[in-house]
């Protein structure tokens, strides 16, 4: 038997909009939640500086084909996806170990970023990329399901989009900090890859040290099991969110692969291609709370659904022949209001169904499925990159995202599942 914590009681509509009794103060942000953003915050300057030049490193730098940087991109957004359940479990055992499988993820990734020195083949990077991986796979349930039980109903997006602004904070600054140090520094490439590491340690710490532990107010009688997670989806509304965001994966193509079309579309020189996730981090930072907000009013399907929308435009104006000068600032623009649409957006709306003690597990199975889904389209994306040209690999990945776009919308996920 679960025992539910009050302060998720509040019932959601059928499109995940949660009306507040009447006469109720609108909640605080939880101090768990801003701990966690800050963890974010410090942990995403680390990634992003990575993140940032990975692309051109291995391209450019290393002379991998886009098939064979399309597998690297693959693995290292995907290959997450394996290990999600697997933290999933293991934070929701014994009624919530988030916070310590969290911190071992976080610590995970940590690691890996000096073994990037040392890998200078597809093989060896591959495997650094995998394990970094690992850790995001082993961090991001659990993390979420805090955020979620740290929030009210009403307030849920609210939440998740003030996590993700201060989580976009710091992909704004890792772009910036790996620019400078590439500008600054003889051996720039190992130099990103050294305060990378210092910078993940630093945020492992501020984990460890303020965000709170304990069993996240769930108290349970039985230990939930990796079956039980996946019975969730008998239920109809999670069951076809995970549908929707699997199908929307399979057409979502990575930024990785958005900030080099880019490039070859403006011809952006190599020495400001580092630069281009700036311009996503902005947009997804000014627009993350506003969003959350808002799917806590109209709806989250709805937004998320929207967010998507933005991408395909962005998607339309890399396939256009307008060379103006306001071309970059605008697709990156709507690559940021993608992401502050359909990120923290989709973690509130599944939240809606999946009860409290199986919350990582629950989060964990969407999670899988969207991860599994971006794997698959970078594979396929750089493949169809090396055989018919960047220019129809992108249009066949719009028509996919557009047709399905509209099959979500008429896959409207219905009812929740009661805490």
């Amino acid at each position: 038997m679960y025992v539910a914590d009050s302060r998720a009681s509040t019932p959601a509509s059928a499109d995940g909009a949660v009306r507040p009794p009447a006469g109720r103060r609108r909640a605080a942000i939880a101090p768990t939640v801003l701990a966690l953003g800050t963890v974010s915050l410090v942990t995403d300057v680390s990634s992003e500086m990575v993140t940032a030049v990975l692309p051109l490193y291995l391209v450019t730098g290393l002379g991998l084909s886009p098939l064979g940087f399309g597998l690297l991109d693959g693995v290292y957004n995907g290959f997450s996806a394996l290990v999600r359940l697997v933290g999933g479990h293991l934070a929701d055992r014994g009624g919530g170990r988030h916070k310590w499988v969290a911190g071992f993820g976080y610590a995970v990734s940590a690691v890996c970023k000096p073994l990037l020195l040392v890998a200078h083949s597809l093989t060896p990077i591959g495997l650094v990329l995998a394990a970094d991986r690992t850790g995001k796979g082993l961090r991001t349930a659990p993390r979420d399901a805090l955020i979620s039980l740290s929030s009210t109903a009403e307030s849920r997006g609210r939440s998740f989009g003030v996590h993700r602004a201060m989580d976009t904070a710091g992909a704004l600054l890792g772009p910036l900090v790996a620019f400078l140090i590439l500008r600054a520094a003889v051996d720039g490439y190992d130099a990103v890859f050294t305060v990378s590491f210092c910078v993940a340690v630093a945020g492992v710490l501020v984990l460890v040290l303020f965000v709170p532990g304990g069993r996240a107010g769930v108290v349970v009688d039985e230990r939930p099991t990796p079956g039980a997670a996946l019975r969730l989806l008998r239920g109809r509304g999670l069951r076809r969110i995970t549908v929707c965001a699997l199908l929307l994966g399979l057409a979502t193509v990575s930024d990785s692969f958005v900030y080099l079309l880019l490039q070859r579309r403006v011809g952006v020189p190599d020495r400001w291609f580092a630069l281009l996730p700036l311009g996503t981090a902005a947009s997804f930072l000014l627009l993350a709370v506003p969003l959350g907000r808002l799917a806590d009013r109209i709806g989250r399907w709805t937004v998320f659904v929207a967010g998507h929308g933005a991408l395909l435009i962005a998607y339309a104006l890399l396939l256009t022949a307008w060379h103006g000068c306001a071309v970059p600032y605008v697709v990156l623009a709507l690559h940021g209001a993608f992401y502050a649409a359909t990120d923290g957006v989709l973690m509130a709306a599944a939240s809606d169904g999946v009860p409290q003690a199986l919350r990582s597990s629950g989060l964990a199975v969407v999670q899988t499925g969207q991860a599994l889904a971006r794997f698959a389209c970078s594979l396929l994306f750089g493949t169809a990159w090396t055989v018919w040209g960047d220019r129809a690999a992108l249009a066949g990945a719009a028509v996919a995202l557009a047709a399905c776009a509209v099959f979500s919308l008429t896959l409207r996920p219905k009812g929740t599942v009661a805490a």
